[in-house]
């Protein structure tokens, strides 16, 4: 394939991942009527598209093989190593560090850089990989299996801005910390803040 199909490719798979994502998670009627047309348009251009037999599985259909999530992570501490960067989850007004979902054909430092704009309003520096950890206990029914990779990061340049499903950015004290989110369990919290003070890399 050469390049430029290889990118209208590529294109028209991160239309096909937002359409499914907005599907997934909008509670706006106008709004999934506007996804559900991006997804069958860019539906039926893969189809037709030059009648090229790619090689890369179609993620967005049932049948494919279950495999965990892959979440990402920051830890972005104070310079003397006292406090932590966390956001205010809208979904349930608890803290975590910055972070989401990897997007396809992203690297996770391209995530987790992405994910520290959106989230906290930074841009930010990746040191170095902190942790591998198994995101949620199977033995919750509400879970989805999930990797989550832990980065250690800096601030590189701080926009003051952040996502709209965020209430709060800010730095506080790793002995003295507000209500953390479900979105991540208290255990792997705080091996992942060890293991960032540390110097440790660790797996799960």
């Amino acid at each position: 394939m050469d390049n430029e199909k290889q990118y209208f490719y590529d294109y028209l798979i991160k239309m096909l991942s937002i359409a499914k994502i907005g599907l997934t998670y909008s509670r706006d009627g106008y709004a999934l009527v506007d996804y559900k047309e991006i997804q069958n348009l860019t539906q039926k251009t893969l189809n037709n598209f030059l009648n090229i037999n790619f090689e890369r599985p179609n993620y967005f259909e049932r049948n494919v093989y279950p495999t965990p999530n892959v979440s990402v992570r920051a830890v972005i501490l104070s310079k003397d190593k006292n406090k932590v960067l966390l956001v205010e989850e809208k979904k349930d007004h608890g803290y975590s560090l910055p972070g989401g979902w990897a997007d396809l054909y992203e690297s996770p430092s391209q995530a987790i850089e992405r994910e520290c704009f959106e989230e906290a309003g930074v841009k930010v520096k990746v040191l170095r990989l902190c942790a591998l950890l198994n995101g949620l206990p199977f033995n919750v029914r509400t879970s989805i299996p999930e990797y989550a990779i832990v980065f250690v990061c800096e601030i590189d340049e701080d926009y003051h801005t952040h996502d709209h499903e965020i209430l709060d950015v800010n730095f506080f004290d790793i002995n003295n910390l507000p209500t953390l989110s479900k979105k991540m369990t208290l255990d792997n919290f705080n091996k992942s803040i060890k293991a960032a003070i540390s110097g440790e890399t660790i797996f799960d």
